[in-house]
């Protein structure tokens, strides 16, 4: 059995991860999903956001747990454990990208999405503040661009808990060394009819950073509601090769 610590993307919180959590306790492993500050039903001012705050609060986490983990990230949560992993590689057994972004030392979120171009004509997903800080989702966007093979049910729930992001993150470049991120084991989770990550720019960025394995899902950019039971027997999988 093993650890696992799950790590929510932009705009997310825990709660995304309730249709994952039971079914790998009921493997008999042991969970986390923490909100992350600022996210969910954590208050910390969004102000005092930094990729640099995420990862060590991820970090801790992983300190906490009993045995080394497997530590997931989805989507934005990629750069959070990526970061964690610099100051805890020794406490990780695998780290684990779904549908997330993988991104290279210098490089930063921002720099990277914009590497596939958009679709002619389309929206922008998100909506940021006036001052550039924030951000939060454009209600058209959930079904759209992230939630576009899941139930109605689970849209509608996802649409009514998606708050508001902190942009700061997103424009920190990553800070990333061979001799600690560079020395734990990656596996991605490829998601083939995802419209937020298009599976082009997840192939680039593992190309860019080569993982141990790379698994495939029919599936949107959200499997934790879309796919949790084929996510939970990737999850398993990924816990009993590590």
């Amino acid at each position: 059995m093993a650890t696992f610590v799950l790590i929510h993307g932009a705009w997310h919180g825990a709660w995304c991860w309730e249709r994952v959590t039971p079914l790998l306790t009921q493997r008999g492993h042991t969970v986390s999903a923490p909100d992350l500050p600022g996210l969910g039903q954590d208050r910390t001012p969004l102000g005092s956001i930094t990729l640099d705050l995420w990862a060590r609060f991820t970090a801790d986490l992983v300190r906490a747990a009993a045995e080394p983990v497997i530590l997931v990230g989805h989507s934005r949560g990629g750069i959070v454990i990526s970061q964690a992993a610099e100051q805890v590689s020794d406490r990780i057994r695998a780290l684990v990208y779904v549908a997330a972004f993988l991104v290279p030392s210098g490089e930063s979120l921002a720099s990277t999405l914009p590497r596939v171009p958009r679709e002619p004509g389309r929206p922008p997903d998100l909506l940021l503040s006036e001052d550039r800080s924030t951000s939060v989702l454009r209600a058209e966007s959930v079904p759209a661009t992230f939630y576009n093979t899941t139930a109605e049910d689970w849209v509608a729930r996802a649409g009514s808990l998606v708050g508001t992001e902190s942009m700061k993150p997103w424009l920190t470049p990553m800070s990333l060394t061979e001799e600690k991120f560079g020395r734990v084991p990656r596996v991605y989770i490829e998601c083939l009819r995802d419209r937020a990550i298009p599976p082009t720019l997840q192939r680039l960025m593992v190309a860019d950073l080569p993982c141990s394995q790379v698994l495939v899902m029919d599936t949107d950019h959200s499997p934790f509601y879309s796919a949790p039971e084929t996510l939970v027997v990737h999850l398993a999988s990924i816990a009993e090769a590590a």
